[in-house]
C-alpha cells in the first residue's frame, strides 16, 4: 500500500506525489516497487535490506541517497509469538523521502492522526525519523503494558496449576521480550549516531531530541525490568517443580520401604527351615498380623518424622 503526506497542520494524505512530500509504502507490492525502483530511483541494495526481516538499525549513504534503518515493534499472528519487531526505513535524497516496511504496523497510522491533533510541522527529513524513532518507542510502551498483562495472567494460571501451556506462554513472552530489548538498545545506537551527525546537528530540535531520549530509556527499561520479573518467576516455579518432585520421590520411597516388611516376613516363612510355625494352623494368620502390626508402626513412625 503506497501513500503520500504532505505539511498541513500536521501530516495530511495527498493524491499523488509532490516534491517534498513523504512516501509511504507498506508490504508493497511488483508495481509499487517498480515505481521506487524506476521511477523514483532508490538503490535496489537499500530495497532489499528493508525486506530482511533480520536487519539491524543503521544509517548508510549511497550516491547521495541516505538510508536509516530502526527496528519498530509489531503485533504477530503467530500465537507462539505474540509481538516482535520489523525493520523500518527510511531512504531520502534532495525531494524524495520514503519509508518503506513490509508488513503491516499500527505505528504509521498512528503518527499521522498524532501529527494533526498536535499540528506537528516536520521540518525536513532527519527531523521526521526522531518522530518515527519517538513514535516507535511509544509503540513499545505499550505493546509492553500487553506483556506486562500476560505476564500476570500466565501467574494467575501457575498459581492454580503448574502445566507445560502456562509454562510454554512465559517462554513465548520472555522471547518477545528478547526481540524488544535487541531492537531497543539497536535503536538507542541508532538515535546516537543520528543526533552526532555533522550535516545536520545544527538544525535538530533540541526538545524533540531529549523527548526521543527519554522515551526510548524508559522503553528499554521496562523492557529489561519486565524481563528480570519473567525471568525470577520461572526460576522460582523451577524450584516449585523440583521441590514438588523431591517431596514425591520421599514419599514413593517411604511407601517403598514399608512394603518390604510384609515381603522380608513372607520370604523368611517360605524359607524350607524350621520356624515353629510350620505346623501350626494359624501360622498365616499370624504372620499377617505381624506384617499388618509392622507396617502401621511403619506408617506411623515415618509420619512423626514428617517423612510422608
Amino acid at each position: 500500500m503506497k501513500a503520500f503526506y504532505t505539511n498541513n497542520n500536521g501530516v495530511v494524505e495527498i493524491s499523488k506525489w509532490t516534491p517534498n512530500c513523504w512516501i509511504n509504502v507498506e508490504s508493497p507490492t511488483e508495481a509499487e516497487k517498480k515505481y521506487l525502483l524506476k521511477e523514483l530511483q532508490i538503490p535496489e541494495a537499500f530495497y532489499n535490506d528493508i525486506e530482511d526481516i533480520d536487519e539491524r538499525p543503521r544509517i548508510e549513504i549511497e550516491d547521495g541517497w541516505t538510508l536509516i534503518i530502526m527496528r519498530v515493534p509489531v503485533k504477530s499472528g503467530d500465537i507462539k509469538l505474540p509481538f516482535q519487531t520489523i525493520p523500518l526505513g527510511v531512504i531520502f535524497k534532495d525531494e524524495i523521502c520514503v519509508t518503506i516496511t513490509f508488513y503491516k504496523t499500527e505505528i504509521i497510522a498512528d503518527f499521522v492522526l498524532y501529527s494533526q491533533r498536535k499540528n506537528i510541522l516536520i521540518k525536513d527529513n532527519p527531523d521526521l525519523v526522531l518522530r518515527l524513532l519517538l513514535s516507535s518507542s511509544v509503540w513499545y510502551l505499550k505493546y509492553l503494558k500487553q506483556v506486562n498483562q500476560k505476564i500476570k495472567l500466565a501467574e494467575d494460571n501457575l498459581e492454580k496449576s503448574i502445566k507445560n501451556e502456562e509454562l510454554q506462554a512465559l517462554l513465548q513472552i520472555e522471547k518477545c521480550l528478547v526481540f524488544f530489548i535487541t531492537s531497543l538498545k539497536a535503536n538507542d545506537v541508532l538515535f546516537q549516531r543520528i543526533k552526532n551527525l555533522k550535516a545536520h546537528k545544527l538544525n535538530y530540535d533540541l526538545e524533540l531530541l531529549e523527548d526521543v531520549e527519554i522515551e526510548l530509556s524508559q522503553a528499554l527499561d521496562t523492557a529489561n525490568i519486565y524481563s528480570n520479573i519473567l525471568t525470577g518467576m520461572m526460576d522460582a516455579y523451577a524450584s516449585v517443580i523440583s521441590n514438588n518432585m523431591n517431596n514425591i520421590m520421599k514419599q514413593m520411597t517411604s511407601i517403598s520401604i514399608i512394603l518390604m516388611i510384609p515381603t522380608l516376613i513372607a520370604s523368611l516363612y517360605g524359607m524350607n527351615v524350621p520356624n515353629g510355625l510350620e505346623e501350626s494352623k494359624y501360622g498365616i494368620w499370624i504372620l499377617l498380623f505381624v506384617s499388618i502390626l509392622l507396617s502401621t508402626f511403619g506408617v506411623f513412625l515415618f509420619k512423626r518424622r514428617r517423612w510422608f
